[in-house]
């Protein structure tokens, strides 16, 4: 009761507030209830990852893995976490090598679970990747599936489900998010193999796993272009996805885009490497356009600018009319800010003291939804029962998330607006004019690529 009490209350805010729009891909692939599923998925955004794993998969408990330290906080959070399906991992990195015997203890409990016809999901890169790429998998998942095979006397059937997240963006609330499940995977057939060969089992059925999730993702494997070519996807690439025949503003079909013109960005540079396409290679340079890349998005940080208002240069009509409304909503923004204001600077200040930055939407679920919305709205509906009557408290508090997204895009649009007067402005200088012809030539050279 517990937990469907709890994932209602946070399905409500993932669903409404924290993303804009959620597309689930697959689902029919995921074996009916009661048949025993382990979930092996890429890991890019701490803990939104398994939460959009939980949220798209509502019609069974998932259980899933999470740092052990958090654990040691308070006996209360041991409790919590517990009733939620989570359970803590010990890794070498972060509690030791002589903490690491515990998760025998922790596989067993869940081995049982998996048996019994729960679901497991685990991410084998170990810990989160900070781009959209694919690390190396460790064997921990097929070993659990394995021992629960032969826990079950190898009588029932595992079945091994890739799956993968996509963000259109890390950070910040009201971003999209797709949740993609692959083709299921017996373990049955591996079962003779294992019995002789366990290793080779594992080894086998981990390249069968890894091949669809790398397949399903966005994978950047150029890591020492990365920066580079994640630039181009973002700027370039809508331009791409539209000569292309994919609507750019879908996050699925952009998903598709973005992997078809990453494949040509790669593979033509790994014929410049290797020197297979010499006349190609001579006219057109894929590092320099990743060296170019790299300069524009250095100058439009730099100038404070953002590349897209290159291709839709704001009017000065147009950003009148935008300060006029920004006036006219600025007193209802004012009112709106309490106590929202509160929670999105509780996250802000608490990341000043985490070096990972992509912790930042687990802190922004976690803090808000745990901790600092049901302390301030439940203080807001009692000030306002005490000082002014109970319905308009009632009223008031089912608001207050509405509201909040409210401030949250009134800030967002006075941001873009001043931007876009600085765009006017930049544009006018010689620092401005140079960018815009890199941009241009840039550009020019990626259209004669991608044809």
């Amino acid at each position: 009761m517990f937990y469907r009490t709890f994932r209602a209350y946070e399905l409500y805010l993932h669903n409404c507030f924290y993303y804009k729009k959620i597309h689930c891909a697959g689902k029919q692939n995921i074996p009916p209830d009661g048949t025993p599923v382990l979930f092996v998925s890429n890991h890019q955004n701490c803990l939104c990852d398994p939460l959009a794993v939980v949220f798209t998969v509502r019609d069974r408990k998932t259980n899933f893995f999470v740092r052990a330290d958090i654990f040691s906080i308070h006996p209360w959070i041991t409790r919590i976490f517990g009733a939620l399906a989570m359970s803590p991992a010990f890794r070498l990195d972060f509690d030791g090598k002589e903490a690491l015997w515990k998760n025998r203890d922790m596989f067993k409990v869940i081995e049982a679970k998996l048996l019994e016809g729960e679901s497991v999901l685990m991410y084998p890169e170990g810990r989160h990747q900070n781009k959209h790429w694919l690390g190396d998998f460790s064997l921990g998942y097929t070993k659990l599936a394995f021992e629960t095979a032969e826990l079950g006397c190898f009588q029932k059937d595992i079945w091994i489900v890739p799956c993968c997240n996509h963000y259109s963006s890390y950070k910040d609330i009201q971003q999209e998010v797709i949740m993609k499940f692959g083709k299921p995977i017996s373990l049955m057939p591996y079962y003779d193999l294992y019995r002789e060969k366990p290793r080779t089992a594992q080894r086998q059925l981990n390249d069968a796993v890894r091949t669809q999730v790398c397949d399903m993702m966005l994978c950047i494997s150029d890591l020492k272009n990365y920066k580079a070519i994640d630039f181009l996807r973002n700027t370039f690439g809508y331009k791409f996805a539209t000569m292309n025949g994919y609507e750019h503003d879908y996050l699925p079909e952009k998903l598709q885009s973005d992997k078809l013109f990453v494949n040509i960005l790669q593979e033509m540079k790994l014929l410049e490497e290797n020197q297979q396409d010499a006349e190609k290679a001579e006219t057109i340079s894929i590092q320099e356009i990743y060296d170019d890349a790299f300069k524009v998005a250095t100058d439009l940080k730099k100038l404070k600018i953002r590349d897209e208002q290159f291709d839709k240069s704001p009017g000065w009509t147009t950003i009148i009319l935008s300060l006029l409304a920004l006036v006219g909503l600025l007193p209802l923004w004012v009112f709106t800010l309490w106590p929202n204001i509160f929670i999105y600077k509780m996250v802000d200040w608490a990341m000043r003291r985490i070096k990972d930055k992509m912790f930042h939407n687990s802190f922004l679920v976690g803090i808000s939804s745990l901790v600092m919305m049901p302390l301030l709205y439940t203080l807001t509906f009692a000030l306002t029962w005490i000082f002014i009557n109970l319905w308009i408290a009632i009223i008031y508090s089912i608001a207050l998330p509405w509201l909040g997204l409210f401030a949250w895009y009134y800030w967002r649009f006075a941001v873009k607006t001043l931007q876009d007067i600085r765009f006017r402005r930049v544009t006018k200088t010689g620092a401005g004019s140079k960018l815009r012809e890199l941009r241009n030539n840039l550009h020019e050279r990626l259209n004669k690529i991608v044809k």
